[in-house]
Order: structure tokens, then C-alpha cells, then sequence
């Protein structure tokens, strides 16, 4: 089932955190760090894909991972600067590895890079039910001499839900390409008018490690319990659906189904034919002789 996740953070100097750092720990690599004088070294990590897009009046320098980042760290003199944004999103596991690295690069180019952003992804497949994306995007305007000033415009909050509708559409059609049926909606439950289901909780990457070692976690039991929980749901709505659709059938539609019934029964199981089939599907739509 395809889910929708779409999560935004800034990564701020104030919490201590180095654009360096994380540009290595999400792309994998070993990069030195100029303005701490040291190494962040995630060679070992699995990374599946990465690439840096740029708007094409960029310097080439900016597609070199550790000149980047450095350069965006030397840009900002505040002790507690906003560095960079980063975007993270979850990958439709319907799609193949090629339809998932073209949505996301494709949503980057249109939503980020065509805007005056830098993007630098890192595509994780490290949990098979878990591929994701992280998405690092520069917020100072870049120009053929480097860094210029910051866009403010990109910290607005409708910016943001602008991403999140865009990823949606942006997925959407990727599975309807793909011959796919499954949809996300960026919408929260209560938003869409769903009353019925529960969502599910962020769990993190500490936590999905943890699940994918066998040790089961606080949130990740309320996830499984909310899965099972909406399935069942789910699964009553369809079979109301099935109730609904049977009103509409006449006598003789009605009368057509069971033979039909009886005849699946006959060719697959070699036996004559029987009411036993008959009375299963009967039961299951809440059926009597006298309706037939």
C-alpha cells in the first residue's frame, strides 16, 4: 500500500548541528569539515543513489559534495544561522528503483532547482519497506560568484504546503504511469473527511532500525496495532460496498452469480456440484432463497 510521508525540517546552528555532517551521514561519504577542522566519515553506510542538481547558472564547483556544504557553512556568520533545509520523503515501494530515483529527481528539479534552490539527495533503500528519500536544499541565492542572499520567500509557510501537495501529485501520476492503482493523498485523515481510521505515529530512524533488528518499540507497536486497526476497517468498508453493489442485481443477475459459483466450484475441485457454494456466497451477501 502506498504511503504518504512528507516531512520538513532546518537544519540551524543553534542546535549544533553542521550542514557537513549531515550532507555525509545522508550521502554516505567521507567529507572534511573546514569550519569544525574534522572529519565526518559515513563511507561504510549504504547509500543507493545520490546526485546534486543545481541551477544551470551555478558554478561547477557546487557538484562537489564537500565544497558545497563548506561553502554553505562559510556563508553564514551567526552563531545560530539557519543552514539548510531538508526535505524527506517516502518513495512509493509499488514503483521500481528506476520510477522512484525519476520521481523524486524529477519533483526536485521542478519544486526546488527551478526555483534558485541546490538540492543534494540521497536515495536510502537500506529497509526494503522503508525507501525514502532525503532531499538537502540550500536557502541562500546562488550565482555565478557563489552564494548571495537569503530567499525569505522559501521559509514561508505556504511554501511548504505547496511541497506537500506537489509531492502528492508528483507520485500520483508516477503510479498512474505505472499502471498502478494506488494513490496518496497529503491530506490528514480528518482533512478527507475519514473519521474511522487512525493514524500512524513518526517512528524515526533510530526506531526502524530497531524494528528491522527484531526489537519491537513503544512506536512501532502503536503503528502495528493502527495498521491492523484501519485494515479491519477497511475491510468492512469493502464488504459493505460488495452489499450495496448486490441490491442492484435483478433476480436473474442474482440467479447468474450462482451458477457461477456453482460451476468455479465444479472445475476446480473435480466434485459435482453442491449447495455448499451456493450457501457461502449467500452468507457472505446476506442472501435468502426467497430473494432468488
Amino acid at each position: 500500500m502506498a504511503i504518504y510521508h512528507f516531512s520538513a525540517q532546518v537544519i540551524s546552528r543553534s542546535a549544533g548541528r553542521s550542514a557537513v555532517a549531515a550532507a555525509a551521514y545522508r550521502s554516505g561519504e567521507r567529507l572534511h569539515d573546514e569550519r569544525y577542522g574534522m572529519i565526518h566519515d559515513y563511507s561504510r553506510k549504504v547509500v543507493a543513489e545520490q546526485e546534486i542538481i543545481a541551477p544551470q547558472h551555478a558554478p561547477e564547483w557546487v557538484y562537489d559534495r564537500e565544497r558545497l556544504w563548506n561553502a554553505v557553512e562559510a556563508a553564514e556568520k551567526r552563531k545560530d544561522s539557519q543552514l539548510c533545509r531538508e526535505i524527506n520523503v517516502a518513495l512509493p515501494k509499488e514503483l521500481t528503483e528506476k520510477e522512484q530515483r525519476f520521481l523524486v529527481m524529477n519533483f526536485a528539479q521542478k519544486e526546488f532547482v527551478d526555483k534558485g534552490m541546490i538540492a543534494d539527495i540521497a536515495i536510502h533503500r537500506n529497509d526494503a519497506d522503508n525507501p525514502h528519500a532525503h532531499i538537502m536544499l540550500t536557502m541562500r541565492e546562488i550565482t555565478p560568484d557563489g552564494f548571495g542572499s537569503k530567499n525569505r520567500d522559501w521559509n514561508k509557510k505556504e511554501w511548504l504546503e505547496s511541497w506537500r501537495e506537489q509531492w502528492e501529485r508528483h507520485a500520483n501520476r508516477a503510479l498512474e504511469r505505472a499502471g498502478r492503482e494506488e494513490r496518496i493523498d497529503h491530506r490528514s485523515f480528518e482533512r478527507q473527511g475519514i473519521t474511522d481510521r487512525l493514524p500512524t505515529i513518526h517512528e524515526g530512524p533510530k526506531v526502524r532500525q530497531m524494528e528491522k533488528r527484531g526489537i519491537a518499540t513503544d512506536r512501532g507497536e502503536i503503528n502495528r496495532e493502527v495498521r491492523e486497526y484501519n485494515a479491519q476497517v477497511i475491510s468492512l468498508e469493502r464488504y459493505r460496498e460488495v452489499q450495496n453493489k448486490w441490491r442492484y442485481f435483478s433476480p436473474d443477475e442474482r440467479k447468474a452469480v450462482l451458477r457461477a459459483a456453482d460451476t468455479i466450484q465444479q472445475s476446480i475441485f473435480s466434485v459435482p456440484p453442491s449447495n455448499e457454494g451456493r450457501r457461502g456466497l449467500e452468507h457472505v451477501i446476506h442472501l435468502s432463497d426467497t430473494d432468488v
